[in-house]
């Protein structure tokens, strides 16, 4: 009997194999047996190829005895890892996949599963999800025997169609052979092309499979954007390197293997973010999904905008939002920078760093500076270029953060790193409680990771008691929430005392403001945030007091009310001071201040940003909306300062205004110049 004849009537075909075997259909046809049956009927029976077993020889089967050859001679797959009739189970109800190619380095997963059972492809292909789904393999193939089709399950929701399967000594990364550098994954952008923020992506993770993985979700996420902003930075600089942070084709398991080294390799070049035994928790299964989820977002832009939204909402979710500290809008933080206006030859330090926005900012202030004075090009992606050792100097010497969150710390030092290229001063200290810094840091856990920075600190405090600094510019959005009540910490600050008596209580906010002066040389300037009462309260009319007497009061700029939505609607407003100097700022009894009331919002009421429509007139929630820079971020839609794009086609540095020219930023600048403010000068 010929399998021509087994299969006629049928929907099945040969198709495929006499096509791709010469011999296979004929070595087949020699191992049938013909039996009678009982109503005196001829049926082809054979001895199955992997189960050792005679079997009827239906039209399925034979298109299955033949790809079972196909998997055995051509792509070299042993008997042993080959499964008919595999398992899958459905709750109570259990399924069987035709063949399933067992895991190589875990025979209890399936690795590859094919399917014969349907001829129709949508059926087959529909069938084959539902196994994935259920097995976890990570590839799939149907045939009828006169088509086939390859799948990669990239993920739950997505299949990809493939042009084959890997052999047995392959991976399907070699099989595929695509090449993913920095500018495929800039072109195909997540973030871009959905509209979608990195807050969005994590959430959809949860509900998928964080919230039941039996993990922390802060700590697991961290380290997947770790590994990919350190395998983004490489590709930033390298513009031919393949991107490792993806799924090409690997099973669950190599695909651990690969972003466990990866994160490895990150932790070794950016040290006292992650202990040295840290690993990635997830499951194979789990890491896989949020790899597919991650995979295809550019974390690095120009702002830092997109990794600093995700990190609020996971530690929001912890001790942050309680302690009344949120992430400062970079929008607002730029403002601070470019009216505070640093210099190269000046140290920065935020005392309240949070994710360390204003540090970094102002680095980027500082280094764009420097490239337009070097006439060369200001690149968009913070670490697209290499630094020259005078920016890099810059940065190690005169940059540096504290901040009392242990969470905090590590993502400051993170962006700090990043942005620093490998060199960070971000240093986890309680700001206020200096009296213990010398038991602090003589910790030998504490000395490991931040002794480098802190010896630096060092030096910058004349009298070694750490209760004043030499600082050029202070910067912070300190926690405004909640009191300090311990008198050991009271009894030091000016502003702890009452009648000469240590007070009960002070507002954080209220001794911040006292220490970040005195972290400030004669001459040295602040911009803080503070809650809007400081400013109009008649019982807060001593601080104001202390303040006058001590700085000149430069600019006090009202913050829309939705500036820290959704956590916190308190009205909030930047103070900008300069402490009296005979040089830099000598003291007058009158002088005119600055004072601006920020009328575009940023955020909705319900903390969303806002942004520009692309016409400039009005605005939308909706990225994809947007009008864009032109290294395509949208614009926020704020009056804070003017939005600068640096066109160098020309080979000249042009500065192209976007939005917003007439910004508070820019209004202040005038005023300085007029006043001969010395930063300005």
């Amino acid at each position: 009997m010929t399998l021509a004849e087994i299969l006629h009537g049928s929907a099945y075909s040969l198709e495929l194999f006499t096509s791709l075997y010469d011999n296979a259909v004929q070595r087949l046809e020699e191992r049938i047996k013909v039996k009678t049956n009982k109503k005196g009927i001829a049926e082809p029976f054979v001895t199955c190829i992997v189960r050792d077993k005679e079997i009827k020889l239906t039209p399925e089967e034979v298109v299955r005895q033949l790809y079972a050859e196909r998997l055995m001679t051509e792509y070299g797959y042993p008997k042993e890892r080959l499964v008919f009739e595999y398992p899958v189970y459905f709750g109570r109800e259990t399924k069987r996949a035709d063949i399933v190619i067992k895991d190589k380095d875990d025979p209890t997963v399936a690795y590859i599963i094919v399917e014969v059972k349907k001829p129709k492809a949508k059926d087959g292909r529909d069938q084959l999800k539902s196994y994935t789904h259920a097995t976890g393999a990570s590839m799939a193939v149907w045939t009828n025997g006169t088509s086939i089709a390859y799948y990669h399950r990239k993920n739950p929701n997505y299949f990809e169609d493939i042009k084959a399967i890997p052999n047995n000594s392959q991976t399907l990364a070699d099989v595929l052979q695509q090449p993913f550098t920095m500018q495929d994954l800039w072109d195909c952008d997540k973030l871009t092309k959905t509209g979608k923020s990195l807050k969005d992506l994590i959430l959809e993770m949860e509900d998928e499979v964080l919230a039941n993985a039996g993990v922390d979700v802060f700590e697991e996420v961290f380290k997947l954007i770790f590994a990919k902003l350190y395998d983004e930075q490489i590709g930033a600089t390298d513009k031919e390197y393949n991107l490792e942070f993806r799924n090409s084709g690997q099973t669950d398991i190599q695909l651990k293997e690969k972003i466990e080294k990866l994160f490895k390799k990150a932790c070794s070049k950016w040290t006292g973010v992650f202990p040295d035994d840290a690993k990635i928790n997830l499951t194979p299964p789990h890491l896989s999904i949020c790899v597919s989820s991650l995979e295809t977002v550019k974390l690095f832009n120009s702002n830092l905008d997109v990794v600093d939204e995700a990190f609020e909402y996971l530690m929001s979710k912890s001790s942050k939002g309680e302690k009344g500290q949120y992430f400062t809008p970079r929008y607002v933080i730029d403002m601070c920078v470019k009216m505070l206006n640093p210099k190269v030859n000046e140290k920065m330090i935020d005392t309240a760093a949070g994710s360390s926005g204003f540090p970094v900012h102002t680095i980027f202030h500082v280094w764009k500076q420097m490239q337009l004075k070097a006439g060369k090009a200001v690149s968009h992606l913070f670490t697209a270029t290499r630094k020259s050792n005078d920016e890099l100097e810059y940065v190690q010497d005169n940059v540096f953060a504290i901040d009392f969150d242990e969470k905090a710390v590590r993502v400051a030092r993170t962006l700090n790193l990043i942005a620093g290229d490998g060199h960070t001063n971000v240093m986890h200290l309680n700001t206020l409680d200096y009296g213990r810094w010398g038991t602090v840091t003589k910790e030998e856990t504490w000395n490991d990771t931040y002794n480098d920075g802190f010896k630096k600190l060092k030096k910058l405090n004349p009298a070694k008691d750490f209760a004043g600094f030499d600082f050029d510019i202070v910067m912070a959005n300190p926690p405004f929430a909640g009191e300090v009540k311990e008198g050991q910490i009271l009894n030091r600050y000016e502003l702890g005392l009452k009648n000469g008596k240590i007070q009960k209580s002070v507002s954080r906010d209220i001794l911040f403001i006292e220490r970040n002066l005195n972290f400030l040389k004669p001459g040295g300037r602040m911009a803080i945030v503070l809650p809007q009462g400081r400013f109009n309260n008649s019982t807060d009319k001593y601080i104001r007091d202390f303040i006058a007497e001590r700085c000149r009061i430069l600019a006090v700029v009202g913050l829309h009310g939705n500036t820290f939505k959704p956590h916190t609607g308190t009205k909030t407003s930047v103070l900008f001071v300069q402490k009296w100097d005979d040089e830099l700022c000598p003291k007058v009894d009158n002088y005119n201040i600055f004072f601006a009331t920020q009328r575009l919002e940023g955020k909705n009421n319900s903390g969303d940003k806002l942004y520009w429509t692309e016409d400039g007139k009005g605005t939308t929630t909706d990225p994809k909306l947007a009008k864009c820079d032109i290294y395509g971020h949208p614009i926020v839609y704020h009056d804070l300062f003017a939005t600068v794009d640096y066109d160098c086609s020309n080979g000249k540095q042009n500065e192209i205004i976007q939005q917003t020219p007439d910004g508070i930023a820019e209004a202040f600048i005038e005023f300085a110049k007029k006043e001969k403010l010395s930063f300005f000068r």
